[in-house]
């Protein structure tokens, strides 16, 4: 079975910043989308902000089975009826793997519930990720830990709710550390943050990044069919309760009824 993934980027940085574009002449969506379709288990296409409904109608929904996520520098242009739309999917058994500065995204935000913020730095400096879940299989086929020369420091505490599991931790030069690597489960959706990406850096290009990114595409994957309706909360009248009963007490709510949410 093919993969379905669509790979969100918000565009802003490499249409405004001739250093991202240098290093992302087709943008970091187009990079993090050839890296996953080298996996003949993926096909990877790309969607961005400014495209109709940011490129994410009802319809591609519906045919995504991975939605991978960036953003940074327009987080609050992000439609709030779009975000209402992805987390009703996630809900639904949809996986959405969220990228560094993803963090702030309404998307993150409206999953976690948390403020989801962190301390950070621009310093280019040294980034050591290593694994805290050797078998789990988002680490598949990586070394116990690999660097990045270069990256934006992001340091604990991370205002985000205990995660599921931790699969990597960073060290960075000036001695912070950071949970880099944090899965969810959303309703039916497996959520997963991955903290690099810095765009001043070629961190995309990096093979260790590539393959974290196919593993957690295929972690985050929910082959089951979709849950249709996640967010109904149906009455159960009386006559069709599983076991028989009767009726005892006042009613504030008829038959039926949608009820209040």
């Amino acid at each position: 079975m093919t993969i379905r993934a669509v790979v969100w980027g918000e565009n802003v940085h490499e249409q405004t910043n001739k250093i991202v574009a240098d290093i992302y002449p087709d943008g970091m969506h187009g990079c993090i989308a050839a890296a996953l379709n080298s996996d003949p288990q993926i096909n990877a296409t790309t969607a961005t902000l400014q495209e109709v409904e940011h490129g994410l109608p009802e319809s591609r929904l519906a045919e995504t089975d991975v939605l991978l996520w960036w953003g940074h520098a327009a987080h609050g242009d992000v439609s709030d009826e779009v975000v209402e739309r992805v987390a009703e999917h996630v809900w639904s058994g949809m996986g959405l793997i969220v990228l560094h500065s993803g963090h702030f995204a309404k998307i993150f935000k409206r999953l976690m519930g948390t403020p989801c913020n962190l301390t950070w730095r621009e310093a280019g400096e040294r980034e050591r990720l290593w694994l805290t879940s050797r078998n789990h299989p988002i680490a598949a086929g990586l070394p116990d830990h690999f660097e990045l020369e270069n990256e934006e420091m992001y340091g604990e505490p991370f205002g985000i709710p205990e995660p599921m599991e931790t699969v990597f931790v960073s060290w960075f030069q000036g001695g912070e550390v950071f949970r880099s690597g944090v899965t969810y489960k959303r309703g039916a959706g497996n959520v997963f943050y991955f903290r690099p990406g810095h765009e001043t850096y070629p961190t995309y290009h990096d093979a260790n990044v590539q393959q974290v990114l196919r593993n957690a595409v295929k972690w985050a994957h929910n082959p089951a069919a979709r849950i249709v309706n996640p967010t109904d909360a149906p009455n159960v009248p009386v006559d069709v309760a599983p076991e028989k009963i009767e009726e005892r007490g006042p009613r504030l709510h008829q038959d039926g009824e949608e009820g209040y949410k």
